[in-house]
């Protein structure tokens, strides 16, 4: 049973940052995922795949994980790159594709 320490990406249909600097420690599935043969549902037996801890540090989650001997890989946080968008770039005369309505 080995857990996940990464920091979640924005959200991509906002612009704002909510949610997006903790780290979170999830835990990967021990055993599939089944078919249930009456209702179509999928379910599972493992109990772990539905905690999802929250920290505010990295080394906050990778000491949880240590102190309890849980084994984990940690996925390095991707910073976005800033993009420089200007108004007046809309109607530059030398834009790669021609501004049209």
């Amino acid at each position: 049973m080995t857990a996940r320490i990464y920091r979640p990406a924005r959200n991509a249909m906002q612009s704002g940052k909510g949610k997006s600097k903790q780290w979170v420690l999830v835990h990967e599935p021990a055993v599939p995922r089944s078919i249930d043969p009456l209702m179509g549902y999928t379910s599972s037996s493992d109990m772990n795949q539905q905690v999802r801890l929250s920290f505010d540090t990295l080394e906050a989650a990778e000491a949880y994980a240590q102190r309890n001997g849980i084994p984990y890989s940690v996925q390095p946080a991707h910073e976005p790159t800033p993009k420089r968008v200007s108004y007046p770039d809309n109607f530059r005369a030398d834009r790669k594709t021609p501004w049209t309505h």
